[in-house]
C-alpha cells in the first residue's frame, strides 16, 4: 500500500487530499485501488507518509504491536482504513471472489454467430455512414439495421420482427435496448427510410465499387415478380398479370434488378404487375443513368423476353452495347444451322459449387457474324432433356383440354362458328409452345373437332431441343466468352431466388405503395450483404452459401453467467460463448474479429 496526494482547485482556493491506495493485478494490467481516504496529511513530512503507509497496512493484517506504540493521530487513521476496508463493496475489476458453486447459472442465452457476421458486413459496407449522409439520424439507422439483419438472418413480418431481435443479441451488437420495440415503430422507419432509398442505393453501389474493385463494363438486367396477400388497395403499381410465382389470383408488382459482373446489386425499381417484360428496359436504364451512371461502350445482358427491336434501339440509342438471348421465332430461323453439326466447338460447364447436385453439362457453341451483328448458336445437352420435359408436360395438357373442347363441339354446347375460334384461341394462348404443332379444324354442322399433329414442325422442335441463339454487336469478343458473359446473367436470376426464398421477400404483406417499396429496398440491402459475404469468401477460394454460414454460425452464443459470492452478492457476467473451432476459422476467412462484445460485469443482491 501507499499515499497518494489528490489535489481540487475550486474558486481561488486549492484543496488538498491523500488516499490510501494499493496495487492490483487485473486482466487488463495492473491497477491502483483505493482504500479510503485519508483527508490532509500537509502537516506530516513527506518522507513520513511511507512510514505511515506501511504501519497501517500491518495494522490491517493484524499486527497489533504496532498500534500502541502510534500516537493517537495515527490510530485514527489506522481505524479510518479499517472502516474502508469493511465497507468497500466489491467491484468489477476483482477478478479472485469465493463463488457456491453448485448456484452458478447461466440466463438469457441470445442467438450471436450471423448477427456478428452481418453487422460487421454492414459497417464494412459504411452503411451507417451512408445513412447518417442520407440525412437519417441515429435511432432509425439503429432500426434499419435491426430490420435489414432480420431480413438476411430470419425474415419475419414487421409485426413478429421486435421478438426476433429481443431473441438475438442485437441489443448487445448495437448497444441498444429493444425491450419496448413494437411494431408501429418499425412502420414509422419504413416511412423514414422511403424518401431516401435512391440515395442510400447510389451510394452504397458507389462504397461497393472502391471496396471490392468492382468491374463497371458490364451489368445484367432481369426481371421478376412478387404477389400480395390482399386486395393491395391502396397500392395503385398492385396489378394482375403474368405471375412468376404461380399466383395469378393475387395482385403483384414486378421487381426490376440490374447486377454488375461479380454479382453486387446496381439498382433496382418496383413497377406496375402488369408490365411486360420488355415495357420496362427503356425506365430501367435511365433509372441506372440517373442512380450510377451509363458511360458508352457498356454491356447490357438480357434475356429474350426483352430481346425485341425496339429494345435493342433503346440500348444502342444510348450508345450501349448488348449481348441478348434471341426469342424463339428468331431461333428457328437458324434451323439448318443447327442442323448441320459442322463448326461447332465443344465447351464444358462445370457445375456450380453453389449445386453439387448438379449435373456437368456439354455445350457446342459456334459464331456467325452477318453483317455487323455476331450470332452464337448454342446447343446445351443440360437443356435438351428440360426441354422436352416442359414440352411433353404442357401437351399433355393441350390434348386433355382439346379433348373436353371436343365434348362440347359433340354435344352442340358449341354451335356457333365465332365460339368455337374463341375457344380454339383461347387454347393455342394458353399453350403457345406446343400449339404451333397441331392443326385444329372444326366443322360445327357436323358437330367434329381435328386435331393433327404437323409432325414436321414436331421433328424441327425435337432438333432445337437445348438449342438456344445469343446475339451481339460486340465483335471483339469469341464465342466462348459471349456465351460465358451471357451464363452471368443467371446471377440476376440467383438474386431473385435468394430475395424470394432466404430473404423472404414474398408474399408482402403491406398495402401502402411506400411501405411495399421500402420492404423490397430492405431485401435489396440484405442481398447487398449476402453477397458481400459470399464474394469475400469466393476471392479466398470458398465456395459456399448464406445458408451455410448461417447454419455454422448459429452455436454461438451471447448469454448472462450467474456467480453466486459468499459474501451474499451475485456477481452478473455478460459475454460470448467460446467459439468452435470452426466458427473461429469462418471468422478469420471473413476478417472479422472474434470478440463479438467486451464482457459487462454488474453486481446484484
Amino acid at each position: 500500500m501507499y499515499i497518494r496526494r489528490s489535489t481540487r482547485k475550486y474558486g481561488n482556493r486549492t484543496y488538498t487530499n491523500h488516499l490510501l491506495v494499493e496495487s492490483i493485478q487485473t486482466p487488463k494490467g495492473p491497477r491502483q485501488k483505493t482504500i479510503c481516504s485519508l483527508g490532509d496529511l500537509s502537516p506530516r513530512p513527506a518522507k513520513d507518509w511511507l512510514k505511515l503507509a506501511h504501519k497501517i497496512e500491518g495494522a490491517l493484517v493484524g499486527q497489533k504491536g504496532l498500534i500502541a506504540e502510534e500516537d493517537l493521530e495515527t490510530k485514527r487513521l489506522i481505524r479510518k482504513a479499517k472502516g474502508g476496508i469493511k465497507n468497500r463493496q466489491p467491484r468489477e475489476m476483482d477478478d479472485l471472489i469465493k463463488i457456491h458453486i453448485d448456484k452458478v447459472e447461466t440466463a438469457l442465452h441470445r442467438e450471436a454467430g450471423p448477427v456478428h457476421v452481418g453487422y460487421q458486413f454492414w459497417r464494412r459496407l459504411g452503411l451507417d455512414v451512408i445513412l447518417s449522409k442520407a440525412g437519417v439520424n441515429q435511432r432509425v439507422q439503429r432500426l434499419a439495421c435491426a430490420m435489414t439483419l432480420n431480413r438476411l438472418i430470419f425474415p419475419l413480418s414487421e409485426h413478429a420482427m421486435p421478438d426476433w431481435i429481443r431473441s438475438t443479441a442485437i441489443e448487445d451488437i448495437l448497444g441498444v435496448d429493444f425491450k419496448n420495440l413494437t411494431e408501429d415503430a418499425l412502420y414509422r422507419n419504413l416511412d423514414k427510410l422511403y424518401p431516401r432509398r435512391a440515395a442510400i442505393e447510389s451510394a452504397l453501389v458507389e462504397r461497393e465499387r472502391n471496396l471490392f474493385n468492382l468491374k463497371p463494363t458490364i451489368f445484367f438486367y432481369d426481371i421478376t415478380s412478387t404477389y400480395f396477400e390482399g386486395e393491395a388497395k391502396k397500392n395503385r403499381k398492385a396489378r394482375r398479370g403474368y405471375s412468376r410465382d404461380k399466383r395469378p389470383d393475387c395482385k403483384q408488382v414486378l421487381v426490376g434488378l440490374a447486377i454488375g459482373q461479380e454479382g453486387f446489386p446496381l439498382a433496382h425499381e418496383v413497377m406496375e404487375g402488369n408490365l411486360q417484360d420488355r415495357e420496362t428496359l427503356d425506365g430501367m436504364l435511365q433509372l441506372m443513368n440517373d442512380r450510377v451512371g451509363l458511360s458508352e461502350g457498356q454491356t447490357v445482358v438480357i434475356d429474350r423476353g426483352m430481346a425485341y427491336d425496339e429494345n435493342i434501339e433503346q440500348i444502342r440509342k444510348r450508345n450501349l452495347h448488348y449481348i441478348v438471348a434471341s426469342r424463339q421465332s428468331e431461333r428457328n430461323e437458324w434451323f439448318s444451322e443447327f442442323e448441320e453439326l459442322e463448326g461447332f466447338e465443344e465447351i464444358h460447364r462445370t457445375p456450380s459449387p453453389l449445386n453439387p447436385f448438379q449435373k456437368k453439362s456439354k455445350v457446342q457453341i459456334k459464331k456467325i457474324e452477318k453483317g455487323e451483328l455476331i450470332y452464337v448458336l448454342c446447343i446445351s445437352s443440360g437443356r435438351v432433356e428440360k426441354d422436352k420435359a416442359i414440352r411433353h408436360k404442357q401437351e399433355e395438357r393441350f390434348l386433355l383440354d382439346v379433348g373436353k373442347l371436343r365434348k362440347r363441339v359433340e354435344k352442340g354446347n358449341l354451335v356457333e362458328d365465332k365460339a368455337v375460334s374463341e375457344a380454339i384461341g383461347r387454347l393455342k394462348e394458353r399453350y403457345p409452345r406446343v400449339a404451333r404443332y397441331y392443326k385444329l379444324k372444326c366443322d360445327t354442322r357436323r358437330k367434329t373437332l381435328t386435331c393433327k399433329l404437323d409432325e414436321d414442325k414436331m421433328r424441327k422442335a425435337e432438333i432445337l431441343d437445348g438449342a438456344y441463339l445469343l446475339k451481339t454487336d460486340r465483335s471483339d469478343l469469341s464465342a466462348d466468352e459471349i456465351w460465358r458473359i451471357y451464363m452471368t446473367l443467371t446471377r440476376a436470376e440467383a438474386a431473385f431466388r435468394a430475395m424470394k426464398s432466404p430473404l423472404s421477400e414474398r408474399p408482402i404483406f403491406h398495402q401502402i405503395e411506400r411501405r411495399v417499396e421500402t420492404h423490397i429496398f430492405l431485401c435489396v440491402l440484405a442481398y447487398h450483404l449476402l453477397v458481400a459475404i459470399e464474394n469475400t469468401l469466393l476471392y479466398r477460394g470458398i465456395h459456399t452459401s448464406w445458408w451455410t454460414i448461417r447454419q455454422t454460425l448459429r452455436t454461438y452464443q451471447v448469454c448472462t453467467i450467474i456467480l453466486p459470492a459468499d459474501n451474499g452478492k451475485i456477481l452478473n457476467i455478460r459475454k460470448a460463448s467460446k467459439p468452435e473451432p470452426e466458427i473461429i476459422e469462418l471468422y478469420k476467412l471473413l476478417n472479422i474479429p472474434v470478440e463479438i462484445m467486451q464482457p459487462k460485469k454488474f453486481w446484484t443482491s
